[in-house]
């Protein structure tokens, strides 16, 4: 009796084990499953909430006073309007690859009539227009009004390429740095997608903001719960193995 006993422990020892680490492993795979889900529905919330700032009016741009609290979540892609004389002299040129190919984007600064400058991407131009001068019938002098998407600052470089100020190579937009790249003071913290609005000549085109919000959460919300399921049936035939094994003897 003692001996079977004492053979059984150490078995009984590794079954507490085994059920112990499929425990926290199910509880993570759920967790993970359940953050998806949450993530999911966030997901969606944005996207709603961006597809209503599109088709709104446009509202003034977010002076000064407001710009401490801009955000991705309650301002990106909200339609606004600002007025006021481009810099056009100050112009930076940003890398871009569109669905017309490769080229740059234009970002001109725009002295608002408020007195602070917003830094306006006013398009897209092919690499052929990428000089000034081949695009100048384009070019905006005296006050004008812009209407275009607010979209957040994008610091630090592009994927696996960061911008050089000093050699005028931009792979992102990069508000603060353009800024201090070009001595600009009293700078909104976020810039402007010009809408379509055609300008002479063609170029810069307006009006090319991809709005995508990849969604992928559900897919990895079943795997994750899947996975989740798979492991709580081979325990279960596991289980029912060792019970089996268990009246045998």
């Amino acid at each position: 009796m003692t001996e079977t006993a004492s053979a059984r422990t150490p078995s009984t020892v590794r079954q507490f084990t085994m059920a112990t680490l499929l425990a926290v492993m199910l509880a993570v795979l759920l967790t993970l499953g359940f953050w998806q889900l949450q993530r999911r529905a966030w997901k969606l919330d944005l996207i709603a909430a961006v597809d209503r700032r599109t088709h709104a009016p446009p509202a003034p741009a977010p002076g000064p006073d407001a710009w401490n609290r801009i955000s991705t979540v309650g301002d990106a892609y909200r339609k606004v309007r600002a007025r006021g004389v481009f810099l056009n002299d100050r112009e930076i040129l940003v890398q871009a690859v569109t669905v017309r190919g490769p080229g740059v984007w234009v970002m001109t600064p725009l002295k608002t009539d408020l007195g602070f400058t917003i830094l306006v991407n006013r398009g897209f131009a092919p690499l052929e227009q990428r000089a000034a001068s081949a695009r100048a019938a384009g070019s905006v002098f005296g006050e004008t009004t812009v209407t275009g998407l607010l979209r957040i600052s994008e610091p630090r470089g592009g994927f696996l390429r960061r911008n050089d100020p000093a050699a005028a190579r931009w792979y992102s937009r990069d508000v603060a740095a353009m800024a201090r790249a070009e001595g600009l003071r009293d700078v909104a913290p976020y810039f402007i997608d010009a809408d379509a609005t055609p300008n002479a000549g063609g170029w810069p085109a307006g009006g090319m903001t991809v709005i995508s919000f990849p969604n992928n959460h559900l897919v990895y919300a079943i795997t994750w719960f899947g996975i989740a399921a798979m492991l709580a049936g081979w325990a279960a035939y596991e289980a029912y193995g060792v019970r089996r094994k268990d009246r045998a003897t």
